[in-house]
Formats: C-alpha cells, sequence, structure tokens
C-alpha cells in the first residue's frame, strides 16, 4: 500500500474536505503494515472501496418560521459501508454541517461499529439547520421536511440513524413520527427514540457512560481506578453529563466542563444537583457554560479558553473535532495527566495525538472510547427486533461488557514490543480487519 498515493489521489477527487482526509490519513497510517501483510486485500481493491462512501444522498430542505417565511438548509445522508450490517450513525444538525464533517463521521463509524461485535455498518447525516433558538413548532416543521427526502433510503435493514449533535430526543420523535406516517409502519428505522415508543433506557448517558468504562480498563493496566482522580471534562451535553455521572459513581471528581463561550472550573467538584444544571443549561438553548459560575459561587468561568490547562489526571474530551491541539496536549502532560480518553469524535489533532504517544501516556481514541453510544443503539434495535425492553442494569450491564471487550481488542492489536499500547492502531486494525475480511466474503461489489 503506497499511502502517499492513496491520499494525494483522494485529495484530488475531494479537494477541501479536510476533517475527511484527516480521517482517512490516521486510518490509513495505522493498517498500513497489516495491509501489506495480506496482499488479498490490495489485489481486491479494499482500501480504495472502503475510503469511498457507498452513497452520499445531497437534498435541500425547505421549512417554514413562526412568521410564515421560507428557510432553505442542506441535508445529507452519507452512507459508507454496509459489510458487516445495516448503516448506522447519527444526524447531526448544526451550522458546522458540511459534507466533509459528515464523510469523516461516516468514515470513522465504519471502524467504530465493528468494534462493537455488533451486527451494524457505517454511515451519517445531518444539516446545516440549527435548532438553537428556534421554537419547537419551527423545529418540527424543519425534521418533517428532512424527513420526506431521508424516508426514501432508510429501514431497519437499510439504516438506522439515530441522534448526534442538535438531535436530540425531540427531534427524533418528529422524525420518527413523519417516518412512520409516510410509510405506515411502525418499527425500528431510528434510534434514541422515547422510553414509551421503542427507545432504550440509559441512551442519552450511554456514550458518556461508555467512555469512562473504556477509561477505567486504560487506569486499570496501570494498576490505577477512578478513586480520588481528578478529571476535567470538556463538554456539557449529553456525552459530558453521562461521562460527569459515571466518573462521580467511580469515585473520581471530575472540576471542569465547557461551551462556546468558554469552561468552568469548579474545585469542589461537579456532582449531584450541579451534574443536573448541566442538563438545564443543556436544555436552555442558550448554548453557553458562564451561567454555572453565577449559579455555584465556588466555580470559576474562564472565557474563550479550554480546560486543558487545569491540573488533572484523566482528561475526557467530549465537545466536537479538533478541540484539543498540540500545545494543549503538552500541558496536559506537563501538568501530570497520564490519561486521555476521547469521548468526542476526533476531538484531538494529529499534532496531539503525536504527543500523547511521544509521551507514552495512555490515550484512547474516539472511535473505540465512545462507541458507547452506538452500542446502545444497536442494544435498542435488538430490543425493537425483540418487540421487548430490558432493565436498566440490563443495559447498563451488556454496555459495560462490550466496552471491556472493545478494549480487550484494543489490547490485542495495538501493543508493540515495548508493552505500551498504541490504542489508535489497536482500534483501526481491529475494526479494518472485520470489515475488510467481511468484504472480501461478499465479493466486489
Amino acid at each position: 500500500m503506497n499511502l502517499e498515493q492513496i491520499m494525494n489521489g483522494l485529495e484530488k477527487k475531494h479537494p477541501g474536505e479536510v476533517e475527511y482526509l484527516q480521517a482517512v490519513r490516521e486510518v490509513l497510517e495505522s493498517i498500513e503494515e497489516v495491509v501489506n501483510e495480506n496482499p488479498q486485500f490490495e489485489t481486491a481493491g479494499i482500501i480504495d472501496r472502503i475510503i469511498e462512501p457507498d452513497r452520499v444522498l445531497t437534498f435541500k430542505v425547505p421549512w417554514v418560521d413562526d412568521q410564515g417565511k421560507v428557510h432553505v438548509n442542506l441535508g445529507y445522508r452519507v452512507q459508507f459501508n454496509n459489510a458487516l450490517g445495516p448503516y448506522k450513525g447519527g444526524l447531526r444538525f448544526h451550522p458546522s454541517v458540511n459534507l466533509s464533517i459528515l464523510k469523516f463521521l461516516g468514515f470513522e463509524q465504519i471502524f467504530k461499529n465493528s468494534l462493537t461485535t455488533l451486527p451494524i455498518g457505517g454511515g451519517k447525516g445531518g444539516s446545516d439547520f440549527n435548532p438553537k433558538g428556534k421554537s419547537n413548532n419551527e423545529i418540527m416543521r424543519f425534521c418533517q421536511s428532512f424527513m420526506l427526502e431521508l424516508w426514501k433510503i432508510i429501514g431497519p435493514e437499510m439504516d438506522v440513524p439515530a441522534g448526534d449533535i442538535g438531535v436530540g430526543g425531540k427531534e427524533i420523535g418528529y422524525l420518527y413520527g413523519m417516518y412512520k406516517k409516510l410509510r405506515g409502519e411502525h418499527h425500528g428505522v431510528l434510534t434514541g427514540k422515547g422510553l414509551s415508543w421503542g427507545g432504550s433506557l440509559i441512551r442519552p448517558e450511554a456514550t458518556g457512560f461508555g467512555a469512562v468504562y473504556f477509561a477505567k480498563e486504560m487506569l486499570a493496566t496501570k494498576g490505577e481506578t477512578f478513586e480520588g482522580k481528578t478529571v476535567c471534562i470538556s463538554g456539557f451535553g449529553n456525552v459530558a453529563w453521562g461521562a460527569a455521572i459515571k466518573v462521580n459513581e467511580l469515585g473520581g471528581k471530575v472540576v471542569t466542563l465547557s461551551g462556546p463561550d468558554g469552561y468552568i472550573y469548579d474545585p469542589e467538584g461537579i456532582s449531584g444537583d450541579k451534574i443536573e444544571y448541566m442538563l438545564e443549561l443543556r436544555a436552555s438553548n442558550q448554548d453557553v457554560v458562564q451561567p454555572y459560575a453565577l449559579e455555584f459561587p465556588e466555580a470559576q468561568f474562564f472565557a474563550g479558553k479550554r480546560p486543558w490547562e487545569v491540573k488533572c489526571d484523566v482528561a475526557l474530551p467530549c465537545a466536537t473535532q479538533n478541540e484539543l491541539n498540540e500545545k494543549d496536549a503538552l500541558k496536559l502532560v506537563e501538568n501530570g495527566c497520564y490519561c486521555i480518553a476521547e469521548g468526542a469524535n476526533m476531538p484531538s489533532t494529529p499534532e496531539a495525538v503525536e504527543v500523547f504517544h511521544d509521551k507514552k501516556v495512555l490515550f484512547g481514541p474516539g472511535k473505540a472510547v465512545n462507541a458507547g453510544g452506538v452500542a446502545t443503539s444497536g442494544l435498542e434495535m435488538s430490543q425493537n427486533a425483540m418487540k421487548l425492553n430490558w432493565r436498566r442494569e440490563e443495559v447498563d450491564e451488556r454496555l459495560h461488557h462490550i466496552m471491556i471487550s472493545i478494549h480487550e481488542t484494543c489490547v490485542k492489536y495495538g501493543t508493540n514490543e515495548e508493552g505500551y499500547i498504541d490504542y489508535v492502531k489497536g482500534a483501526n486494525v481491529a475494526g479494518f480487519l472485520k470489515v475488510a475480511n467481511a468484504m472480501l466474503d461478499q465479493g466486489i461489489i
């Protein structure tokens, strides 16, 4: 495999798609050795086939605001690879959404979903629509218009979308209602549904829970636990919420959360009512964290900054892609942080990842660490197929076992001769091999 030749060709075909190209390079660098050891992959053109999506649907989404004005947004669905099962991946509604970001997320989803051991492929979708500041009726009208196009290419055995940034239980409800009306069927085509109509317990918290379970296994390789550890978390949405809950359950102390306006440092720890206040902030549609410092005077607010300058043992970036750069990474390590687990998708820049590897600290990539969200979506699909609901404890236990299994797989494929665990390589190689072998078995399609 000639990495640079592949990347040069990809850049010519998809110029300017920075996030997508970054994600592809990161995976190909990790799997280069295993590809070269298996000539059947080159013969079957596995790399050329896996780095391009099966199809991309782009469509306009017209909707009417409460004043009667018509707006038009762009909608997307990237169906990347279904060698292991139906396409599976979230819908993101945010002004930053573009094809590059969705292709990066869809590509990552292939390997993340492979790691869960569940029979699901990789996909992603969304729109540049911003639900912030919109009324419920405006969001409903947008979701209904969005589904008027999306319903044609999704289904429980074809493509099963979920939520992501800007798409929570409310949006899933509106999307599902329109899908059900168009199809005249009631089945599990979306995950993240309401508990009374097919949803799974702990789904909102699952990504955060899973990230902490994975970090717990990482710490165990050093004979450590979360007990007494200081933890920095970025973000204040569902992932950060779930992570904060689970860190507290395991005896750690969460001291930060963040938003687009800056970050909060609370030396007394973010627990109990403070965690619930995180949800209130998120639900307020203000997308800011500064009010936390007004509600809890012991906390400090740092405008326009990220929390990675705060001294901690464990860092859980749970906000968005490329939020943690080389300077941040050096500061974390300098301050004694020795475990970084990505709760978000690709939140660390390549330069930051290089720092973590050079310093030989524990670093878990998003495709492994945050797989708990899609894993629990897969468990929701199983419950829907069997027409039943599992108890909260049962879902949590299954999630815990899945995250332990993912960690074991990363250790198996990522441990080098010196004993250092390269979790990036482990996750990429393990995820790739399962998908590549499935593609070989199924022929050239």
